[in-house]
């Protein structure tokens, strides 16, 4: 395992503070040798320490080595056409042509999908969940398949969100201090507890290309009332410590792969740009909007993203988390992202939910039960060219599998040939002509 040399007090300050929060914390499963993480918040269920976490380094087989980015990750911008970008990132498991949108996978595996078939879509890059796939299966199991490339058979780049939207969703079931968050397990109600640096050991053992820094997602509101200016102070100024502690652990690890800081701020521009202020002085590989789509209104949400988005550095790539619809990805390629992520193509698939380009599909309405229709004449995806709209209906209705495998197989295509038809739009410079022609075919309705 490699260290860094020269730690400062403060960053042993740290240390201690958290080893003696740990000590007086019960968790599950019991904790590896402390003399390999003497941080670690009871990573792995058994007392044997990993070659992947105690060398540096993984056993992970499925990069291609020879390819890889030397610092993690590179990143080049191709083009760009206003505030829209064009760029190639280049991870240790593969390059990722943005902009893009990436499935999320919480279980370690993307919903009612097979590997297979994302790569059929033409899927470039993945999400996984730190805190779910920690609890369940668990760090042994994943160490064991040499990460969660290995666990879930995907060989292209993975990127794992920090744990910390999870634990703050919680609710009353979670404790927030300055050392972490102290929380009752969902599943079996056992107290464990997540902070920057158990988050940067977790996401190291599951090798993601990029880690996300642990942070508070600071929330629109809390029982219905909206969080002050203060409040969202308070929480942003946390998450950038936090993002400092992030960061010194992930070099301590020696963590091959990427990590991005993430901008919070609530619904304050002046707080938003005092956290990307923060987090430009560290160095973090890329930046994310964190903190949207938390339930505040839409107009609101755009007003934090169009100033945000074009103030990101130009350097490096820059990721809207959990946002959102067709809509939503086109704006937000507008104001300069150039990663997306969501559950809701998938999730709105599953409940019947279909996105086409002159609109939405609900295929489970009674008007779809004889239609012979593909869900979109223009669309190639393999439900689009073998299914028609009554057959989906059918298998709706009466929940079979089948059915929201084929729904979320298109609505996963969907998403990605939308962006495709971005980054084609961004490379001939003609953006804006496709932003209007693609609202005007979104408002249009389906036949």
């Amino acid at each position: 395992m490699r260290t860094m040399a020269g730690a400062s007090h403060c960053r042993r300050a740290v240390f201690y503070v958290v080893r003696a929060t740990l000590a007086r914390t019960r968790f599950s499963p019991p904790p590896i040798s402390r003399a390999a993480f003497p941080t670690c918040a009871g990573l792995f269920s058994g007392s044997k320490e990993s070659n992947t976490m105690t060398e540096g380094s993984s056993h992970d087989t499925h990069a291609p080595v020879q390819d890889r980015p030397a610092n993690g990750l590179e990143f080049e911008l191709l083009t760009t056409d206003g505030h829209a970008r064009r760029g190639r990132v280049k991870l240790n498991h593969g390059t990722v042509e943005t902009p893009i949108f990436m499935p999320v996978g919480t279980y370690g595996t993307v919903k009612a999908i097979q590997p297979r078939e994302l790569h059929e879509i033409k899927a470039q890059i993945i999400l996984g969940n730190t805190f779910h796939l920690w609890l369940r299966p668990g760090l042994d199991t994943i160490d064991a398949h040499g990460g969660l490339h290995g666990f879930m058979g995907w060989n292209k780049p993975i990127l794992t969100d920090s744990g910390g939207f999870q634990v703050f969703s919680l609710g009353d079931l979670r404790k927030i201090t300055e050392d972490g968050v102290t929380f009752a397990s969902p599943i079996n109600g056992d107290k464990l507890f997540l902070s920057p640096e158990v988050s940067m050991q977790i996401q190291k053992v599951l090798n993601s290309d990029v880690v996300m820094q642990f942070d508070e997602c600071t929330p629109y509101a809390t029982n219905g009332v909206p969080t002050t200016h203060q409040e969202a102070a308070d929480s942003m100024r946390m998450s950038l410590r936090w993002a400092k502690r992030s960061l010194d652990e992930f070099h301590r690890l020696g963590n091959p792969n990427a990590l991005f800081g993430i901008v919070q701020g609530g619904m304050f521009e002046d707080l938003r740009d005092e956290s990307l202020a923060g987090l430009a002085e560290l160095g973090f590989h890329g930046l994310a909007i964190g903190g949207l789509s938390v339930g505040e209104p839409k107009e609101d949400m755009m007003r934090v993203l169009q100033h945000v988005g074009p103030k990101l550095p130009a350097n490096k790539p820059h990721y809207l988390m959990g946002v959102g619809t067709p809509e939503d990805l086109v704006e937000g390629v507008a104001n300069g992202i150039d990663m997306f992520d969501c559950v809701m193509p998938t999730r709105n698939a599953r409940n019947g939910w279909l996105f086409t380009r002159f609109g939405d599909v609900k295929i489970r309405n009674a008007t779809h039960k004889n239609s012979l229709k593909p869900l979109d004449s223009t669309c190639t995806c393999y439900t689009c060219q073998n299914f028609s709209r009554g057959y989906l209906h059918h298998l709706h209705r009466v929940g079979e599998i089948l059915g929201a495998q084929l729904n979320t197989i298109h609505n996963l295509h969907y998403y990605l040939q939308l962006m495709s038809e971005i980054r084609d739009a961004i490379e001939t410079h003609t953006f804006d002509a496709f932003r209007q022609r693609f609202a005007e075919d979104r408002a249009r309705g389906v036949d």
